[in-house]
């Protein structure tokens, strides 16, 4: 693995930790970020930086200095940029990863009649509200949580967004993050480690790593694209599943039933999920608890503060008011796109692993971690279902029974394609 490659598979490291109905995903937060930002330069000048390889967007500036002076932004705070700026520091704007076409990437992978069909019993369904009549989790108000709407209205929004890590060279922990509109061509600082600018650090060079989120479902053959919508909804289907062997229609229709951890949310686990580590800069507040909601369960407090900077700009919305996730089925889904796009060292991307983007090195096709594909995507999201096959009571049935379900409505096979754990190791 070269020192390039190693660099690039560090980065990124904010984890959303996932306590779902089904399964737990453990992960942790960036300890760095838990301490004050320090102030910054207020020059504004442009850092200088060289391509490392094609189809990238991994940068090293010239020197490490000459990159602080770029950094006048305190965290939170937003500057216009003109497209000169964003070509250079942003690597531009593609016009095939914009809201309309992504659109019309999930229109094309999966037709609104086709997911309701799939997900009849999804929370807040006419066939939901049947099913959860009486139960003492029945909502009345309940609204089509999962509905298609939320869903095309979730990937329209985040192909709206640029998401952009600066570490320094030796020190990887020491970074920056920052978010970028497209449409109002306006950079937010999301947050910077307490070390980043620290008298050592602001002689080191510099690593960038951009995802933009409109490449999702938009990269790798037609094929690809169909999968990709696939795995992401098939493993969602099963951490929200409500379904067992003899529902009516059978235990596949029933995913999409939750959109909250049945602990957190009945005070059976009444832990405030706050990181202490992590508090300073994304701190809990009173009477306030960030168990998992959404369709990936999304937990603990750094989570809600790094997913609300990018989805808002600011991280104080979803940490004031966590119940959002659960409230509002776009942003639920969001927050499970950005998941899903977003490496979490040393993990790829699922988006990357399902177009074909990830190749495997030789320390991970020595862990069993070297067929691209469904099997590899439930590795990425929770280790824990390590080498397990398709055997009654695995998760790994239920994920990968979504998987040929909604594969088979696309009307694509998928079966060269490996589909359980067996044999892999975490990464």
């Amino acid at each position: 693995m070269s020192g390039k490659k190693k660099r690039l598979a560090r980065l990124l490291v904010h984890q959303t930790v996932s306590l779902s109905i089904g399964a737990s995903l453990v992960m942790t937060p960036l300890t760095a970020f838990a301490a004050a930002p320090s102030a910054a330069s207020k020059s504004t000048s442009t850092y200088s930086a060289k391509q490392v390889h094609n189809n990238s967007a991994e940068r090293i500036s010239q020197t490490g200095d000459r990159y602080v002076q770029a950094s006048a932004l305190q965290v939170g705070e937003s500057r216009l940029l003109t497209r000169k700026e964003i070509r250079k520091e942003w690597d531009g704007i593609d016009p095939d990863y914009v809201p309309d076409k992504a659109v019309e990437a999930v229109k094309a992978a999966l037709p609104q009649q086709d997911y309701e069909q799939l997900f009849p019993y999804r929370l807040g369904s006419p066939e939901w509200h049947k099913a959860a009549k009486g139960k003492d989790y029945y909502n009345v108000n309940q609204t089509d949580y999962f509905s298609y709407d939320n869903l095309i209205q979730a990937v329209a929004e985040v192909a709206n967004i640029k998401y952009k890590v600066v570490s320094r060279v030796g020190d990887l922990n020491a970074q920056e993050i920052y978010r970028l509109d497209k449409d109002a061509r306006a950079e937010t600082l999301v947050s910077r480690s307490a070390n980043f600018n620290s008298e050592i650090n602001r002689k080191r060079n510099v690593v960038v790593h951009i995802v933009d989120y409109g490449s999702f479902l938009k990269e790798g053959t037609k094929k690809d694209r169909k999968r990709e919508l696939a795995a992401l909804l098939a493993n969602l289907s099963h951490e929200t599943g409500g379904g067992w062997d003899t529902a009516p229609g059978g235990p596949l229709r029933w995913g999409l039933f939750w959109n909250e951890n049945i602990a957190g949310r009945t005070g059976k686990n009444n832990s405030s999920f706050v990181d202490p580590n992590s508090s300073e800069l994304y701190p809990g507040y009173k009477d306030k608890r960030y168990y998992g909601r959404g369709p990936i369960m999304l937990s603990w407090n750094f989570n809600y503060g790094l997913f609300s900077s990018v989805i808002y700009g600011d991280k104080e919305v979803l940490l004031k008011n966590p119940e959002i996730v659960a409230a509002d089925g776009k942003v639920g889904f969001m927050t499970a796109i950005l998941f899903w796009m977003t490496p979490q060292a040393p993990k790829p991307s699922a988006h990357d692993v399902m177009v074909g983007k990830w190749k495997p090195t030789k320390e991970l096709t020595a862990k069993g971690l070297n067929s691209p594909g469904f099997g590899i995507t439930i590795m990425v999201l929770n280790g824990l279902e390590a080498n397990l096959g398709e055997t009654e009571g695995s998760p790994v049935k239920r994920r990968a029974g979504h998987y040929r379900d909604i594969t088979t409505k696309m009307g694509i096979d998928v079966s060269n394609e490996k589909l359980d754990t067996l044999g892999m190791q975490p990464f």
